[in-house]
């Protein structure tokens, strides 16, 4: 097995809401099989495996939020629909927290591990809440982490804005 010897490429990117509340959007969160009715390029997601919302869970996520910079990632040859299939493996709902990681993809991504917190008012403590998106990935081949900063923030940003018009 191929040991990668570079550092892992980590990121956090952030979004305010100044209408929706920290309750709603959490419960947004934590409705782990249906994150597609929020997220404007994830076309779908289920649940394969576990309890809605609940540690061990896997959902099956595709879409076209992650482009085919470095290569299609398709290990079947043909279309350009990204999928993953995701694990929550935490969940923390006093502080509104949770991670997942990512078990299995066509978009190359390995030891990913996503982290997201919706924290209350946000850093001026008014009405609202901030969501922050966090993530740890080995470096992908043909990728620059700035480039994938970006796409999670505007990914982040169409959240942020359906939810605070919904």
């Amino acid at each position: 097995m191929k040991q990668n010897s570079q550092p892992k490429w980590e990121a956090k990117v952030s979004s305010k809401l100044t209408k929706a509340s920290p309750d709603k959007t959490w419960a947004i969160y934590t409705d782990f099989f249906n994150f597609h009715k929020w997220y404007p390029t994830l076309a779908t997601c289920y649940g394969i495996h576990g309890t809605n919302g609940e540690l061990g869970c896997i959902r099956f996520c595709s879409g076209f939020s992650i482009s085919s910079q470095g290569g299609d990632g398709d290990s079947n040859g043909g279309g350009s629909e990204k999928w993953s299939k995701e694990r929550l493996v935490a969940v923390d709902h006093s502080n509104r927290g949770l991670s997942y990681e990512i078990v299995e993809s066509n978009i190359r991504f390995n030891s990913y591990v996503s982290t997201v917190k919706i924290v209350p008012g946000g850093v001026d403590n008014q009405q609202g809440c901030v969501i922050e998106w966090s993530f740890t990935v080995d470096p992908v081949e043909g990728w620059k982490l700035d480039e994938m900063k970006k796409l999670y923030e505007e990914g982040l940003q169409g959240l942020a804005k359906r939810i605070d018009d919904s």
